[in-house]
């Protein structure tokens, strides 16, 4: 089982960044990204169920960004827009193949058995 992420890089405030994750090796019930900004504890961004329909987001993030995934190749992705600086962190694609509908395993990087390699996002102000 591979996850591979990319597309992260610099931006200013405001702007937009796509970011993308190939899964392989096997199948996925659900998907999700999480992000880590320097000295503090990995975060929750978004979550989505394999077959799409029912994406979760963070507080912080709801409205500005969307997670959805290609059922052509299996890239996962999460697009952002009006990005902000407290937005800077390198941001982490995982999945499980397992589902649940539970809110407080949603959020939680423990729910996710598979995880790629992280990809720095930098927002200047």
């Amino acid at each position: 089982v591979q996850l591979q992420a990319s597309g992260g890089g610099l931006v200013q405030t405001g702007g937009s960044l796509r970011l993308s994750c190939t899964a392989s090796g096997r199948s996925f019930g659900r998907y999700a990204w999480f992000r880590q900004a320097p000295g503090k504890e990995r975060e929750f961004v978004a979550t989505n169920t394999w077959r799409g329909g029912n994406a979760y987001y963070s507080e912080s993030v709801k409205g500005r960004f969307t997670i959805f995934r290609d059922n052509r190749d299996n890239t996962l992705y999460l697009q952002m827009n009006s990005l902000k600086p407290e937005d800077t962190a390198v941001y982490f694609c995982a999945a499980t193949g397992r589902d649940f509908t539970r809110r407080d395993y949603l959020t939680l990087s423990s729910s996710y058995d598979y995880w790629g390699q992280g990809t720095q996002v930098t927002v200047s102000s």
